[in-house]
């Protein structure tokens, strides 16, 4: 069974990956079949020949997961289509702090609505 997965080159603690095409069972620096792109995750380069890897997926070589990634959020012209995560991760503490905020707001916009309801209330019982 082939598999397009990610080949490791690089230094150590500054890898970049070569994405290829081999046999399964071979070991992850083996003799590829084919060479399809490289990718560096720290710089976020890619450059990937994405017919030939959709060609290959056609014929039945299995994508990795990280791979399949790769080839679905890649441009047409094989550059990586990176999006930044909008999202900040907040402690638990800030959590709590953001959670009971929420809480306090949601209590006091009830209060005001039923504020207001009552003389609406009372202005109909009097006519």
């Amino acid at each position: 069974m082939l598999k397009i997965r990610l080949k490791r080159m690089g230094a150590k603690k500054n890898p970049s990956y070569r994405i290829i095409v081999i046999n399964s069972t071979t070991k992850r620096e083996g003799r590829p079949v084919q060479e399809l792109g490289h990718y560096n995750p720290k710089t976020k380069v890619m450059k990937l020949d994405k017919v030939s890897a959709l060609d290959w997926i056609k014929k039945g070589a299995q994508p990795t997961e990280t791979v399949a990634y790769l080839i679905k959020n890649c441009n047409d012209d094989g550059t990586l289509n990176y999006v930044k995560k909008e999202t900040v991760k907040l402690s638990k503490k800030a959590q709590a702090k953001a959670a009971a905020e929420a809480e306090a707001k949601a209590k006091a916009e009830e209060e005001a609505k039923a504020a207001a309801e009552a003389p609406a209330e009372e202005a109909t019982a009097e006519a």
